[in-house]
């Protein structure tokens, strides 16, 4: 008769204190958020209302306008991070992992060294730097002979949120460059030898090669960016206030919670209907990271050592 394994219950110890941390800080404010939707304001206190909140967000003209406003400019805001900011950190990458470079280890710490810097920090100092008054960004143009070409980009409708995107692209590249760094120092020394022998060197190599093989943890930095951007909210908040201005412009979800939830000048906090629309945010990351997750990484896996 086979003996019954033992519980391995040094499992459950060391699991435990990570488990309830995150059930107190993430479960249980989750679930509460998701109650919090259903309930409305009444006269005797809140009333449950079911999905009534939803179809106000959606269907209401007064809540769907800044809605759908908030969520097109926070998919404008996700596409130039995945434009610009994962390539960049990429090409980065394959440049800082070249064993030719010199002082590699200096440039990873200089670009890496704006992630760790405060949100407030970043707004405030980008914020002096464009501005058209006290700025220093008119005078280095105007060093090169291309004045003509500021303008006041975060005060102008059309050019702020992609200028907000844009510093917030130069604070975190270092996080995708990292990454991907350490995926390219993983790849076995035998592939490369062999693919020197064969004559694919340079960026060559990096593009038949290495690029195929990185192709995983590419995906993986592609939904760190999709759910980092979804829940963004400090930087906009510190760089054109709870208003996200000019006219809404910069505007996105986490902002559009933010006034929605707490209240700002004459407009009154509603918890309801700010957890709707927090809510429907989760809403979204989750569908985004089940795409990835079923019909992206599934097919990744093959790159894999």
């Amino acid at each position: 008769m086979a003996q019954r394994k033992a519980f391995r219950w040094h499992i459950v110890v060391f699991l435990a204190p990570a488990v309830l941390v995150y059930t107190a800080i993430m479960i249980i404010p989750l679930i509460g958020t998701l109650n919090l939707s259903l309930f409305g304001k009444a006269e005797g206190g809140r009333v449950f209302v079911g999905l009534a909140n939803f179809a106000t967000l959606f269907g209401d003209p007064r809540w769907s306008t800044a809605f759908w406003n908030a969520l097109a400019n926070n998919a404008w805001f996700f596409l130039i991070h995945m434009l610009v900011q994962n390539p960049v950190g990429i090409m980065l990458a394959a440049l800082l992992s070249s064993p030719r470079l010199r002082m590699a280890a200096f440039y990873r710490t200089a670009i890496f060294i704006p992630t760790i810097l405060s949100f407030v920090i970043v707004g405030f100092v980008w914020k002096l730097i464009l501005s058209p008054i006290w700025g220093i960004a008119p005078g280095m143009l105007d060093a090169v002979g291309l004045k003509s070409l500021f303008a006041p980009w975060l005060g102008r409708e059309g050019t702020a949120l992609t200028t907000l995107a844009l510093v917030s692209v130069w604070q975190f590249v270092g996080i995708p460059m990292m990454l991907i760094y350490a995926a390219l120092l993983s790849i076995p020394d035998e592939v490369i030898e062999a693919a020197e022998i064969d004559g694919v060197t340079g960026w060559s190599q990096f593009w038949k090669i290495k690029l195929p093989l990185i192709l995983p943890s590419i995906g993986i930095i592609s939904v760190l960016t999709f759910v980092a951007n979804f829940n963004a909210f400090d930087l906009i908040y510190v760089s054109q206030g709870a208003l996200a201005g000019p006219n809404f412009a910069t505007d996105i979800l986490g902002t559009f919670l933010y006034r929605t939830f707490f209240g700002f000048q004459l407009q009154l906090g509603d918890p309801h209907m700010g957890a709707t629309i927090a809510t429907a945010m989760f809403g979204i990351i989750l569908v985004g990271v089940c795409i990835y997750l079923f019909a992206i990484q599934t097919r990744l896996r093959r790159y894999q050592f």
